[in-house]
């Protein structure tokens, strides 16, 4: 850019060891790290939420009742009665992604779900879970679904492939809508922060000019909170669909 300033806007995911020698030796990225406090400030809400088990809520018992109650109700209108067995894996996966999402929005942090290995992983185990139930519940006859019922047998050679095909998509499409929601978002703050310093080097009129990327960046941050529970509820209800198709005979 002009001026010698440059933008690396992709430089903010790039990862290194920390904790020192401790973390080179065991490959503990920041990444890591983000998701040990994810994983540490969840179990910490629903321990000290309902701890108190009082008959009013206070504000963190209300937390995680609040939370309890919409994943509950997410899984039980999606996947049936048969929804509660699955609740604790939704649940986890839900607040996991929301914490990591928020988390990411710290100055300083990391957001661990803007990479595509944690959110590809994610993704997996989804896949895994569901495969593995469907082939407890139906046995063999989950093989059946890949050929569309009342379809012609001779049909057979071109739906079969095309419907195994969608069927392992599926950890694609969820991994990369998370990764790329949340990478884009980050990278749009980057520019507009680069905006506003080079802006506002601009002799007399540049701090006029930098208010705007300024408010557009107060923009995006609402539309990252936003972003951020609407991402982590996409991935949790498709997971009740794949859970609810697996256990559907």
């Amino acid at each position: 850019m002009g001026g010698g300033h440059t933008i690396d806007a992709l430089g903010q995911f790039q990862l290194h060891p920390v904790l020192g020698s401790l973390g080179v030796s065991l490959r503990f990225s920041q990444s890591s790290l983000m998701m040990v406090i994810a994983a540490a400030l969840v179990l910490l809400v629903i321990y000290v939420g309902m701890r108190p088990r009082a008959v009013v809520p206070g504000r963190m018992q209300a937390v995680a009742e609040i939370l309890y109650d919409f994943i509950h109700g997410m899984t039980t209108d999606q996947i049936g009665v048969q929804g509660r067995r699955f609740f604790p894996f939704v649940f986890t996966l839900f607040t996991f992604i929301l914490v990591g999402n928020y988390l990411g929005l710290i100055p300083g942090s990391f957001t661990f779900t803007s990479h595509i290995l944690v959110t590809a992983g994610l993704a997996v185990l989804v896949f895994v879970v569901g495969l593995l139930v469907a082939l407890r519940e139906q046995g063999l006859g989950f093989f059946g679904h890949f050929m569309p019922e009342g379809a012609p047998k001779a049909l057979a050679p071109l739906l079969v492939p095309i419907e195994v095909l969608s069927y392992l998509s599926r950890p694609i499409s969820l991994s990369v809508r998370l990764f790329a929601n949340m990478m884009a978002g980050h990278v749009m703050f980057e520019m507009f922060a680069a905006f506003t310093i080079m802006l506002g080097g601009i002799h007399f009129i540049g701090p006029v000019l930098g208010i705007a990327p300024i408010a557009i960046n107060m923009a995006l941050i609402a539309l990252e909170l936003l972003v951020g529970a609407l991402q982590a509820y996409v991935f949790a209800i498709l997971t009740c669909i794949y859970l609810r198709e697996a256990v559907a005979h």
